[in-house]
């Protein structure tokens, strides 16, 4: 089984983003179905989305960051409410990083090791 782990930087500030919350689900069929519901710590990371209770296996996966929240909580405007990245686990003896970049008007990902 395959692990995840996610790292959130703010690129306007150049900063971790601290205290994001984010949704991991997986797909069944027409919909997706919760996996894990965490926070972002002070390094912009979930320590526990790689553990035991997130295994991969294969499949389609979404990562769900709440980033309207998170910049108003700052006192920023935000362009884009949430951003939703999904993803397709293949191997299953692979780890799998999925970082994004954020600003207050856009947002990267790419996959990471």
């Amino acid at each position: 089984m395959s692990t995840l782990s996610t790292h959130v930087l703010d690129t306007s500030t150049g900063r971790p983003a601290e205290g994001l919350s984010l949704v991991l689900e997986a797909r069944a069929g027409d919909t997706f179905l919760e996996l894990f519901r965490g926070v972002t710590n002070a390094d912009g990371r979930v320590k526990d989305l790689s553990g035991a209770a997130t295994k991969l296996g294969p499949g389609v996966y979404r990562l769900t960051f709440d980033t309207g929240a998170w910049f108003q909580a700052r006192g920023q405007k935000g362009f884009y409410p949430y951003v939703q990245v999904v993803f397709e686990v293949a191997a299953t003896d692979e780890h799998y990083h999925v970082p994004l970049l954020l600003s207050p008007y856009g947002f990267s990902t790419y996959r990471g090791s």
